[in-house]
């Protein structure tokens, strides 16, 4: 499948434009880069979007939910700012049909695989900021996470974590514990997938960017699939 270009992209998202190159950059996996002997990709694109939206979040947060304390600001920020709603971000746009990918990563489904829409999100917003300062980066997301972060602050934003401690200490004196079952990807991008153990039984598994949300993805997936307790 040939990808749209960077310049129907902004065309098809509205967005206003300096530098095409910078949205370009950001819609270049690694595997593309490497196959056409490309310097540059997405990956330091995604480091700096990761930080933007990270702060455009709290930010939103801090100014229209004043009386939320710390706390509960950063669960809701974290509910908010994870894999899951950057990939429904991404399907919202459709943004597979954008990326540039190496043929083997495109024969194998990349176009539709969470942790590279996830990434090419975080780099598509790195790319807004620096062609069109925060502003521009602001508008970007909130177009697209604002109902969800006001969703999120005004539902139920509880540690999954906690929550899950709460519901096995109801039913035993033993508690759960959590470790990293494997981490992949480079320093700067790393897969994490934790699993949350009863014992010696494994109840749910998740994933990650760090090893916390890949934690507190464990504990929502046992959670939402019920578990029984050896």
């Amino acid at each position: 499948m040939s990808p749209k270009s960077a310049l129907d992209f902004v065309h098809d998202q509205q967005l206003e434009y300096n530098n095409i190159d910078l949205i370009r950059t950001a819609l270049t996996h690694p595997s593309y880069a490497q196959e056409n002997s490309m310097v540059t990709n997405n990956q330091r694109m995604e480091f700096l979007g990761d930080a933007i939206l990270d702060f455009i979040v709290a930010e939103y947060l801090y100014l229209n939910y004043e009386d939320k304390p710390e706390g509960d600001l950063t669960q809701i920020r974290a509910k908010v700012v994870c894999e899951k709603a950057l990939v429904d971000m991404g399907a919202r746009i459709d943004i597979g049909k954008y990326l540039m990918l190496g043929r083997g990563e495109d024969k194998s489904g990349g176009r539709k695989r969470k942790s590279i829409l996830a990434d090419t999100m975080e780099a598509v917003i790195g790319a807004i900021y620096l062609d069109q300062g925060m502003e521009g980066a602001r508008r970007f997301v909130l177009r697209y996470l604002q109902p969800l972060i006001d969703e999120t602050a005004l539902g139920d934003y509880q540690d999954h974590k906690s929550r899950l401690q709460e519901h096995v200490q109801s039913l035993s004196h033993t508690n759960v514990h959590y470790r990293i079952i494997s981490e992949s990807g480079p320093a700067h991008a790393r897969h994490f997938v934790a699993g949350v153990f009863f014992k010696d039984q494994m109840l749910a598994s998740g994933q990650g960017k760090s090893k916390k949300e890949a934690e507190q993805n464990a504990a929502a997936k046992a959670l939402e699939d019920g578990f029984t307790l050896d």
